[in-house]
């Protein structure tokens, strides 16, 4: 019943939402209550959604060995150069993640078949801290005066609905995108992700989001339209020890800011189900 609520609650924040314009370019980083004003629409600018560890190029997420180093599979090899990778400096504050020996080795197997494993793939919900770092915007919609706040993502129509005030205790099931309970600590607005499924990652490298696992993430602000993003991860039967990926959040000031919509469920149909098909379109690639 409480997610019903908390459903229907986020639909009427979304269409209040749309009656209201911001001025994003000359947003003031103080409100009336002395904190930063969170809403509008945001993104990162990095290459971190590819691998949050650094790496160098390479030719594509799926490899094989070739005489003189991979080359890409088949499965992706039409690509060209539109598969490949782009190298990017680690953004972990530990520098690598730091996995036990069985948790690395989950990971590492991950990164072999990504293409048949990384959930994004198929359209699944990103989880977070992941969505927020993917190559899409979001909208933070955010009413304190009604205890409301809304997170949206371009990607696959994810949402995610943050509880204001008390700890709302657990939640009635696990999902993709957790529960999420918000506050602020000082200057900083920080968010406690719990009761997620275990089944996201947290980029295509493999690097993966164990059940059980909890985030704390925080939305420092740089000035009006920066926020430096934190999300600490912990999970002891998974990681040695908690830690934290880091990136600046920019807010989108263009007067048109918004989100489009990315209804990639539909993008997936042939892959998931085009065997099904009575005179299948394509052989299937093994």
């Amino acid at each position: 019943m409480r997610a019903l609520v908390s459903a229907c609650a986020a639909v009427a924040l979304i269409a209040g939402s749309s009656m209201v314009s911001h001025d994003f370019g000359t947003a003031s980083a103080q409100t009336a209550s002395e904190k930063m004003d969170l809403n509008g629409v945001w993104k990162v600018s990095s290459d971190a959604y590819y691998d949050l560890e650094a790496h160098a190029a390479k030719p594509a997420m799926q490899t094989i060995e070739g005489p003189y180093g991979p080359v890409p599979d088949r499965r992706v090899l039409a690509l060209g150069a539109l598969g490949g990778v782009p190298a990017n400096e680690s953004v972990v504050s530990t520098g690598a993640i730091p996995y036990s020996p069985e948790a690395l080795e989950t990971r590492d197997d991950n990164a072999t078949n990504w293409i048949e494993k990384d959930p994004n793939i198929k359209c699944y919900q990103p989880g977070v801290p992941r969505a927020t770092y993917m190559p899409f915007p979001f909208r933070i919609i955010m009413n304190e005066e009604q205890g409301q706040m809304l997170i949206a993502y371009e990607y696959a129509g994810a949402v995610r609905n943050v509880f204001l005030g008390e700890d709302p205790g657990e939640a009635p099931l696990d999902s993709w995108m957790g529960q999420s309970w918000g506050y602020w600590d000082g200057d900083s607005f920080v968010i406690e992700v719990k009761y997620q499924n275990g089944e996201t990652w947290l980029d295509r490298a493999g690097n993966y989001l164990p059940y059980g696992a909890e985030v704390v993430e925080r939305y420092t602000p740089i000035d009006a339209n920066h926020v430096r993003y934190e999300a600490t991860v912990t999970e002891p039967e998974t990681f040695t020890e908690p830690f934290t990926i880091s990136l600046i959040l920019y807010r989108q000031i263009e007067e048109d800011a918004q989100l489009m919509e990315f209804n990639c469920v539909s993008f997936v149909e042939e892959l998931l189900h085009g065997h099904l098909r009575k005179n299948p379109l394509q052989e299937p690639i093994e």
